[in-house]
């Protein structure tokens, strides 16, 4: 065999060669699309996820007043920016657990927002016996 591109063996070769390119080339292209469109389509639904987890409104309560929020999840000071005027540094906030011990929210705790859950202030500090004396 010759190096001669003329040779009818070596364009054999060449034809032969350019044939299983092209299929590799092929295959590629078809591995790509089919992986393009499942990362297409786990993409899609993580955004309907996303856009229905935000478009939900949550029904909150803080000291007897509604509220209705549409994050998932709110931190201590977000929760305390609801009010208006806002809960100030001198009240603690705490949340309402049935059944159980209430749970003091620190500013920046994060909480799951779900419908129905509620928060009252108290006083950060109480004196006992700091009552006027008469």
């Amino acid at each position: 065999m010759t190096d001669d591109p003329k040779d009818p063996e070596k364009q054999k070769e060449i034809e032969a060669f350019e044939a299983k390119q092209a299929r590799d080339l092929e295959a590629f292209e078809a591995e790509e699309g089919r992986e393009l469109q499942a990362f297409e389509g786990e993409e899609h639904r993580e955004l309907e996820v996303f856009e229905h987890r935000e478009a939900r409104t949550f029904t909150i309560k803080i000291d007897r007043t509604l509220y209705k929020v549409h994050e998932p999840v709110l931190t201590g000071q977000q929760l305390r920016d609801l009010v208006d005027p806002p809960i100030g540094a001198d009240r603690d906030l705490f949340e309402v657990v049935p059944g159980g011990s209430d749970k003091k929210i620190a500013n920046d705790e994060p909480v799951e927002m779900r419908d129905g859950l509620r928060f009252f202030t108290a006083p950060a500090q109480i004196n006992p016996g700091a009552a006027e004396r008469s």
